[in-house]
């Protein structure tokens, strides 16, 4: 997209390696997003999704890329209104403690934003009365979801945390996120595995592999309608993994270290250790 200066995010030239001198977790990533966009990312597990997005969110640092939301840079000047939502947060021992869900939400500031807790409270389904160590995962993150949303957003970044919910709450809350970005012109990047219900929530649909863009950020459905039918999202990305494996097969044909079953005729020293004290037979 042109015109830098009507970006919610412009990253230039990010690259990214998680171990110093080693290979790249993110190769050259350039994108740029206006605001209202909703953006999927679609990639097999492993393709550099969570990392862009926690860059995003200024929890890694990168030197040598320019990455601004809101013509700021996300390191050194941290730009107000970004929320970033991942998947590690209801594994938190801290979340996991005997505290009443109305409590948490009040520490964490939701008396100032009543209104807003109120409609999530009532989407999410969530019961103040319950105990955060009583609960299941799924009712955790459902509390997660309200403790981020509940204040109003400029850029939301989602880190599959709908994995979780039932398939009612998940359908209501993408509206609530679709219905939130169109009125307030506010900006979504969501990566996730799971696309059933999801063709009418992005303007655009991005694919990673190996660390990536396949397909930049693209318009959703226009600029995937090569015939009469319209696309699914499901079937979109079913198609771009198949590929993903296919390319990856190849690049095992020339040297690059395989996956699946070995074809070894020598046991290992691990399956040797094991048989000479399995007694199960």
């Amino acid at each position: 997209m042109s015109g830098l200066a009507e970006c919610t995010i412009a990253v230039e030239c990010l690259t990214y390696c998680h171990v110093p001198n080693g290979p790249p977790s993110l190769d050259n990533i350039t994108f740029h997003l206006r605001p209202g966009s909703r953006t999927i990312l679609v990639g097999a597990n492993g393709a550099g999704k969570s990392t862009l997005l926690q860059i995003l969110a200024g929890k890694r640092l990168v030197k040598d890329a320019e990455i601004r939301i809101n013509g700021r840079d996300v390191f050194r000047d941290s730009p107000p209104g970004v929320t970033f939502l991942g998947t590690e947060w209801a594994m938190n021992p801290v979340v996991r403690s005997d505290i009443v869900v109305s409590t948490f939400l009040d520490s964490v500031g939701g008396y100032k934003y009543k209104e807003r807790r109120d409609k999530l409270l009532d989407i999410l389904d969530v019961d103040l009365d319950w105990h955060m160590h009583a609960i299941s995962d799924g009712e955790r993150r459902r509390i997660q979801l309200c403790m981020g949303l509940m204040a109003p957003w400029n850029v939301l970044l989602l880190d599959e945390v709908t994995v979780d919910l039932d398939v009612m709450v998940r359908d209501e809350l993408l509206t609530f996120l679709r219905n939130d970005s169109i009125a307030r012109g506010a900006t979504i990047i969501y990566a996730t595995h799971i696309f059933d219900g999801l063709n009418s929530f992005p303007t655009h649909v991005a694919h990673m592999r190996f660390g990536s863009f396949a397909t930049e950020p693209t318009a959703w459905p226009s600029g995937f309608t090569n015939g009469p039918q319209t696309p699914t999202l499901y079937n979109t990305a079913l198609q771009w993994l198949r590929e993903d494996r296919g390319y990856r097969r190849e690049l095992e044909k020339q040297g690059r270290k395989s996956r699946g079953a070995r074809d070894e005729t020598v046991p290992s020293d691990s399956e040797t250790f094991y048989k000479k004290y399995d007694y199960s037979h």
